[in-house]
């Protein structure tokens, strides 16, 4: 077996964390695993298939090297200051070592009580590990960075959340699973020796190219900031709302990571909230911008022990110039646009006022404009559309911009297929493959992965279709 972990963790940071073994499922079964990351990070298929149970994937066993342990670390929920908070569920079990020098944390999430469970179970359940496996290849696949699902067990152990479920383990891996909380925890205890032995083992770990430098710690937050809203704004173009964006759930890498209460627009409506718990709108989709740099200066006041005022603020002022650089950019594709105008971003409002009143779907919208042929006023986004005479207004405008590039419609058309996804994991596909899942069949399941893995091409079957009526009214909230 040529899988060699190591405990950096562990090794480097005492006091970071609590050493414990994970608490094993009743029946525990592996139902699911990614063979293609499987195949990448070298780890043998016959490790998915144990002797008996789940093996490693369900806490039973451990890999040479592996010498688990749960993180503390603290953070602010919906605007408010939470206190310590840590893996409540979720056992780091290992870092995997790399072939190309880097690591891969191992994390076992749903792995049984911790000291930071609180008033918690420790556990998680089937649907929601799930929905976090769908989640996180979807956003994979779609080029967004985040953890990764390699393997879901399920299991006979109740569950007990707004009824009864079952019990079920996720083992997903990221470079790192440090959060802004991760700070906040040390500097609101007043630990500041800490908050600098956290910045100078990430910095150590993932920004190996800034040690040597002087001002490390103010380059180190830049790039932090810069990563955020690369993140955030790739979230806004494909429509994706992640619903709880607590510091704690904020990775200093610019990974989307804990998937809880999300979802993927269906009609498009700015002000979207995908957690039905979030009732003032706090994490509504529009919103997501503002979070974000809200969450950056909680992160800014962690670290201001370490890094002057004016070099937090001039690093945070550049937040708003990257989100919209990297937003534009990426709308420009998803318009089938070269080149850089002045009333592109008029363009695009007009397209989005129409899609509002009319409650056009977001996804499928901008798959159907794929086809635009620049000198033909015909268009297969038309009849989406009820107001007909505005939206031939809108794209007569829009026809013009096109002819302005001298782009051939073959050319064009390739490039925003390659923008503008014809699928993306509606909360109604998951719910299917739920629903399936928990009366035993896993068919479902590995459909909608191995559909998810080719978001461009497109597609006859119901996955690229409109959501039933059904599938828009699915409440979603924090409970897992």
């Amino acid at each position: 077996m040529n899988l060699s972990f190591n405990t950096r963790w562990r090794d480097e940071l005492p006091g970071f964390y609590t050493s414990l073994q994970p608490t094993p499922l009743s029946n525990a079964r592996v139902i699911w695993h990614n063979a293609p990351l499987a195949q990448k990070l070298t780890i043998p298929e016959s490790l998915f298939s144990p002797p008996q149970g789940a093996g490693v994937w369900g806490g039973e066993t451990l890999l040479p090297g592996m010498s688990p342990l749960a993180q503390v670390y603290s953070g602010h929920q919906f605007g408010a200051w939470a206190g310590q908070l840590g893996d409540g569920r979720g056992i780091l079990l290992g870092e995997q070592q790399l072939e190309n020098g880097k690591t891969l944390d191992w994390h076992l999430k749903g792995a049984g009580l911790t000291p930071y469970s609180r008033m918690g179970d420790g556990r998680a359940v089937l649907r929601s590990t799930i929905r976090e496996s769908l989640a996180s290849e979807a956003m994979h696949y779609l080029g967004i960075g985040g953890t990764r699902a390699l393997a879901i067990v399920a299991s006979d152990t109740p569950v007990y959340r707004e009824t009864v479920e079952s019990g079920a383990m996720l083992m997903r891996v990221a470079e790192s699973h440090i959060r802004f909380g991760h700070f906040e925890h040390f500097y609101y205890r007043r630990e500041m020796e800490k908050v600098r032995q956290l910045a100078d083992y990430a910095i150590r770990h993932h920004w190996p190219h800034l040690q040597d430098e002087p001002d490390r710690y103010g380059m180190w937050f830049k790039d932090m900031v810069s990563r955020t809203a690369i993140m955030i704004a790739r979230w806004q173009t494909v429509g994706f709302a992640h619903g709880v964006m607590n510091t704690d759930n904020m990775s200093i890498l610019g990974l989307t990571m804990d998937y809880g209460p999300f979802g993927f627009l269906d009609d498009y409506q700015p002000e979207y909230i995908c957690n039905h718990t979030d009732t003032q709108g706090r994490y509504r989709f529009d919103n997501q911008p503002a979070v974000g740099l809200w969450n950056l200066q909680c992160l800014a006041q962690s670290l201001s022990t370490l890094i002057d005022v004016d070099t937090l603020n001039a690093a945070l002022e550049g937040y708003q110039h990257t989100l919209f650089r990297e937003y534009g950019q990426r709308m420009r594709q998803k318009l089938g646009l070269f080149s850089e105008e002045s009333g592109d971003n008029d363009l695009l409002n007009g397209l989005y006022a129409l899609m509002e009143r009319e409650g056009s779907d977001y996804t499928r919208t901008f798959r159907l404009l794929s086809d635009t042929e620049q000198h033909s006023t015909a268009s297969p986004l038309r009849d989406e559309f009820i107001d007909r005479a505005a939206f031939d207004d809108w794209f007569t405008q829009y026809r013009s911009r096109l002819q302005q590039e001298h782009i051939d419609d073959a050319q064009r058309q390739q490039a925003m297929k390659q923008a503008n996804p014809a699928l993306i994991l509606r909360n109604w596909l998951a719910q299917r493959a739920i629903e399936q899942a928990e009366k035993g069949d896993y068919q479902e399941l590995e459909r909608l992965h191995e559909a998810l893995r080719d978001p461009w091409r497109d597609r006859e079957d119901d996955y690229s279709r409109r959501p039933p009526d059904w599938g828009k009214r699915l409440e979603v909230s924090c409970s897992s």
